[in-house]
Order: structure tokens, then C-alpha cells, then sequence
């Protein structure tokens, strides 16, 4: 029998109490239960952008990159090529050239990150299933073709498929010397746009996808690389082809899965999820203060129940724990209304998105939420944590009570 449980639940029920002690009791758990629904809701909202930002990148980000670890550009060749496609579990490679360029259609321009990727970028990842209007294809019936995001089309006012007026792409020679005319300081090439695809406002607003030889021959790149983009065989594991791919390259080169390509965006969403949860544990701090006071009042209320309960022989570490007790009973109660709460606030979300991000995107509209876990115990482990910190001192007030002094 666990008596200091047994006391501590009787004090909690007790119709006996007085008014002011069970009045703070009350606000204590309300405290507790707001700031655990919150502290559940705000984790998992932050859980959710993460896998938002995850699968919009997706679409665009293939499984793994090879990056120069200097410069933006290396040098490749059959030799190399071929080693990388008898790697084990790596199905193909898109070669990737990439810069920045001008843009110029009737009249108007802008500069956009032109992307040149060979005939099998579209086999990387789902980038097709985005096309709103034309043809995703970069290369039809011997003609080139660029694939151009909705906010370009729509601030150039670009017309898919109009080959009388095509688009003008512009980048700087790399001859140096001064020249008079600026004409001559320009590579210059015509395309006409073939289709236009939604990801995300980020690509949407800047990015031109064209076959590689066009982008090479504009940039001047000849056997040059931005980047090779890796597709790993289904079935094997990422981390594994990885790390065969690093070592087989060596510190010359970066193999970067997809959460390493967007490795500071990710990196961001983590430590302002950490600052949300010490901020929100401080609350659940203050809001746990109130406990303290209901202890410190109970115990100056059962001072005689103390005394007489020492005389019947509990020790000091008894009393000690009755007060514990009690002050668990409030948090714990506090806590699992709190976490119920917002667990069905978070599947209410999850189910029917009544709250919405106030922005069209091309893959959610409502605040993504995914509830873990890990967040759960973490949420619990804290309330217990500052539970404890609060109702230590009235516990040991009380068992520091001398029964010859009240008796």
C-alpha cells in the first residue's frame, strides 16, 4: 500500500479544503493543461514544416548530388562518368549545368537560374507531375524547348509554345577584355518556352530548365559540371551508395543526400523549434509556480494532520512524499488534459486543415502537423522535471514540522 499516495489523493478530493487552496489547485492544472496543449501543438506544426519542406523539395531534389567541394564547376569525362554508374546501386546519372542568366522576352527580362540537365532529369523525381500547362519534354522533333516556373511566365508574360517570339537568353563571355558594344560582351540564345511547372514560389519565380548542350554551349562550359544528380536503384539504401560514392571521390567532392541539400533551411527549422520548446517549458515554468503556492498553503492548512501523523510514527521522508504526491496529482492531471487536448487539436488539424497558412502553394494549403512520440515523453518529462523543482521546498517544509510545536 502506498500510503503517501493514498494521503496525498485524499487531500486532493478533500470537499474539506479550504476555498483559496482549491482555487489555485484549479488554476494550477488549467496552467499546466494550456501550456502542454501548446508546448504538443506548436512541436508538431514545427514537425510538420519539416516534412513540407521535405516533400517540396522532393519533386525538384533528386537522391543524392556530387558537388565540387572549391568552385562551382569541375571537369568530367567518360572515364569518370563510368566509374560513377558501375557504383553499386546507382541507377543512372543526370549531368547538370547551372548558372545564372538573362532573360529577355518582348521587352521585359530577368535574371533566373537557368538549369541545363541531359535527357534523363525527368527520370530523377517528379518534377512532370507539376506541369500545368504544355509539355515537359526539352527536346521535341529536333527542337529545343525550356520549362519555365509560373511566376516567370506570369511576370514576363511568357505564351507556351510561341515560336515566333521566343525567349532570349543572355550570359557573359569569358573572354575579358573591354568592349565597346554590349552586344559583343554577351552570349546570346534563342528557345522557345514549351511548358511551365508549380513547385514552390522559390523555383516558380527563378528557375529555366533546358537540355544541357543548350546551357553548355550559352555558358561555355564545354565538358564542365554544375553538379551530377544521382538516382539510386529502388531497393537500396541512400546512405549506403552515399558513402561508397565519397570514398570512391574522395575530399575533392561533396555527396549530398537530399536533407545535406537543403542542409541550412532544415538546420533552421530545428533550432527555432528548440527555441519554441525552451520558451514554452519557461511558461509551463511560471504556470507550475502556482503549484508551489497551493503546497505552501496546504501544508500551513494540515499542520495539525502533519504533527499527528509524526506522532503515529511517519517519518519525515513519508510527509515528504505525500506532499510530492500531491504535487504530482495536479501536474499529472494538468498534463494529461493538457496533452489530450492537443493531440485531438493536432488530429482535428491533420484530418479536416481548418487553420490555413494564408498562401497557395502547390502541395498544401492548411498548417501541416505531424505528431511524434518522442514529443509526447519529452513534453512529460519536463512537467515532471519542474514539478519536482516546485514542490520540493513546501515538501520539505513539511516534513521539517515538529509535532511538539502544534500538538
Amino acid at each position: 500500500m502506498n500510503v503517501p499516495f493514498l494521503i496525498a489523493k485524499r487531500y486532493f478530493v478533500s470537499k474539506k479544503k479550504r476555498n483559496i487552496i482549491s482555487i489555485i489547485s484549479n488554476i494550477s492544472m488549467i496552467g499546466v493543461a494550456v501550456g502542454s496543449a501548446a508546448l504538443i501543438i506548436v512541436l508538431s506544426v514545427f514537425n510538420g514544416l519539416e516534412d513540407l519542406i521535405r516533400s517540396i523539395y522532393g519533386s525538384f531534389d533528386p537522391d543524392l548530388r556530387i558537388v565540387a567541394t572549391r568552385g562551382k564547376n569541375f571537369v568530367t569525362d567518360k572515364e569518370f562518368l563510368d566509374s560513377l554508374r558501375n557504383t553499386p546501386g546507382v541507377a543512372f546519372i543526370t549531368e547538370v549545368v547551372e548558372d545564372n542568366a538573362l532573360l529577355r522576352y518582348e521587352g521585359r527580362q530577368k535574371v533566373i537560374k537557368l538549369k541545363g540537365v541531359s535527357g534523363n532529369f525527368f527520370g530523377q523525381n517528379r518534377i512532370d507531375s507539376t506541369i500545368i500547362e504544355g509539355d515537359y519534354r526539352l527536346r521535341r522533333n529536333g527542337y529545343n524547348y525550356a520549362l519555365i516556373g509560373r511566376g516567370i511566365q506570369y511576370e514576363l508574360s511568357v505564351r507556351v509554345t510561341n515560336a515566333i517570339v521566343p525567349m532570349q537568353l543572355l550570359y557573359p563571355k569569358k573572354k575579358k577584355g573591354l568592349t565597346l558594344t554590349p552586344e559583343d560582351a554577351f552570349n546570346e540564345k534563342s528557345i522557345i518556352a514549351g511548358g511551365v511547372f508549380v513547385i514552390e514560389k522559390q523555383y516558380d519565380d527563378s528557375y529555366v530548365f533546358v537540355p544541357l548542350e543548350f546551357a553548355s554551349e550559352l555558358f561555355e562550359y564545354g565538358n564542365k559540371r554544375s553538379s551530377l544528380e544521382i538516382k539510386v536503384k529502388k531497393g537500396q539504401s541512400i546512405a549506403r551508395v552515399q558513402n561508397a560514392l565519397q570514398n570512391l571521390l574522395g575530399n575533392r567532392y561533396k555527396v549530398l543526400d537530399s536533407d545535406q541539400q537543403h542542409v541550412s533551411l532544415l538546420r533552421a527549422v530545428k533550432v527555432e523549434k528548440m527555441f519554441v520548446f525552451i520558451t514554452f517549458a519557461f511558461i509551463l515554468l511560471i504556470a507550475s509556480i502556482n503549484i508551489f503556492f497551493s503546497l505552501s498553503m496546504l501544508v500551513i492548512d494540515k499542520k495539525k494532520d502533519i504533527a499527528i501523523l509524526a506522532s503515529m510514527g511517519a517519518t519525515p521522508e513519508i510527509i515528504r512524499n505525500i506532499f510530492l504526491a500531491e504535487g504530482a496529482l495536479v501536474a499529472c492531471i494538468g498534463a494529461g488534459g493538457g496533452l489530450s487536448l492537443g493531440l485531438l487539436v493536432c488530429w482535428v488539424q491533420k484530418t479536416f486543415g481548418l487553420i490555413s497558412m494564408g498562401m497557395a502553394t502547390a502541395l498544401v494549403d492548411a498548417y501541416p502537423v505531424k505528431m511524434r512520440l518522442s514529443d509526447v515523453l519529452l513534453t512529460g518529462l519536463t512537467i515532471i522535471f519542474i514539478t519536482l523543482l516546485v514542490s520540493i521546498r513546501p515538501a520539505i517544509k513539511a516534513a521539517a514540522i515538529e509535532p511538539k510545536d502544534i500538538l
